[in-house]
């Protein structure tokens, strides 16, 4: 029997096609530079590329679809072979995969003039093409417990459609439909997957140095809870956004999580930024939530933009972020401990995120702010690629 090893190795090709994680991860970087590049250009009128979009809709788009896509196809496309004991996707056919993600980044940044539904159908190639791989693989490994995180693309590949639907329409889609759909899938995988590898990392990480006040056992009934009271509050805000009960749910979500996060005593993982950032990235999700219910319950936008912030570059940036640097140095045969510049990489997405809520909160001083956490995004990922990427252009052992 092949063995992912043995695969691995009869690829005679790139190295960056030799698992999942490595081009995506690498493209993932890459965009969140490039885009953010061109979002701050944007704002400044320094750049006005050819986008059907309005900036603010492309940047949310572009944010969640395509950066949160590419890292969740390199997260599931590693992850699922373990999960079923099938071989990984390596080669041309994994190189498809990717090049099917770069086309629609390209499409949509160059739709200006292009009918909608072609964009639609091009950048929604990717999702689809990515769904019925994990599908296929979910259903023939007989993974059936994992259909859970199948129904999340899913749902997150809809989003996507329903934005390009609104768009299409003349709707301000950064704020709608399409939107919540994709953002609430993305709140729901950082919630489901979070909660088994946050506290499992950590356990190990305390075990390892001789602990003895452990984590809570991941997906308890406590956990089952909170993911329910958290599925049920992102429904009610997907389908009745400002209404008074969506608050109230968020708010309540948000309680839920607070304490499910404080179970997995994170509180002693200062000594290795490998796993504390794992803690920090799900800390915004319930700040997120906090903020939403606030927001709502109040009727004031500055929550609601707040929480969407929260949610995106905190939450889904941070906690992604870790992943990648986690999962990069694991698969690549290096030592699960953080140098300098991964903690750097960790502060400045934080220091980005604080000054993009901030520029909310002091509207006054918002053009600084914004400017603050454009470079700290950008100082971030920069770091990302210079440690992590000649990782994911080396066979493992080779770097």
């Amino acid at each position: 029997m092949t063995t992912t090893s043995q695969r691995m190795r009869a690829w005679r090709g790139p190295a960056l096609l030799t698992y999942g994680f490595r081009p995506f991860f690498f493209g993932a970087g890459v965009w969140a530079i490039v885009s953010m590049l061109l979002w701050l250009g944007m704002l400044n009128g320094v750049v006005a590329p050819p986008i059907a979009l309005d900036p603010v809709s492309w940047h949310a788009h572009e944010f969640l679809f395509g950066y949160l896509g590419a890292v969740t196809a390199g997260f599931l496309l590693t992850a699922v072979p373990n999960w079923t004991g099938r071989l990984p996707i390596v080669g041309w056919p994994l190189g498809g995969l990717f090049a099917l993600w770069i086309l629609g980044r390209g499409v949509v940044l160059f739709s200006a003039g292009m009918p909608p539904l072609v964009v639609a159908l091009v950048d929604l190639a990717f999702p689809a093409v990515l769904t019925a791989t994990i599908a296929w693989e979910i259903i023939q490994g007989r993974n059936w417990k994992n259909l859970l995180v199948l129904g999340m693309l899913v749902v997150f590949a809809t989003g996507n459609a329903v934005f390009h639907w609104e768009a299409a329409r003349g709707d301000y889609a950064a704020q709608g439909l399409g939107l919540r759909i994709g953002l609430g899938a993305g709140i729901m995988m950082i919630a489901v997957i979070g909660g088994r590898i946050v506290p499992s990392f950590t356990r190990n990480w305390l075990v390892q140095r001789g602990g003895t006040v452990l984590p809570a056992p991941p997906m308890g009934g406590f956990d089952k809870v909170a993911l329910l009271i958290l599925l049920i509050a992102l429904l009610v805000w997907v389908a009745r956004p400002q209404v008074a009960v969506t608050g109230g749910l968020m708010i309540v979500a948000a309680m839920a999580h607070f304490v499910r996060l404080a179970r997995w005593a994170g509180h002693r993982t200062g000594a290795e930024a490998l796993v504390w950032s794992l803690h920090a990235g799900y800390l915004f999700l319930p700040l997120g939530a906090l903020a939403l219910g606030l927001g709502t319950v109040f009727q004031t936008g500055l929550g609601v933009a707040a929480a969407q912030h929260l949610w995106m570059a905190g939450a889904i940036g941070l906690m992604t972020l870790a992943v990648m640097t986690r999962a990069t140095l694991g698969h690549s045969g290096q030592a699960l401990t953080s140098g300098s510049g991964t903690i750097a990489l960790y502060l400045l997405l934080i220091l980005s995120v604080l000054a993009r809520v901030c520029a909310g909160v002091i509207p006054e001083q918002a053009a600084w702010l914004h400017m603050i956490a454009g470079f700290g995004w950008l100082g971030a990922f920069g770091v990302f690629i210079v440690i992590y990427g000649p990782l994911h252009m080396a066979r493992k052992g080779q770097a």
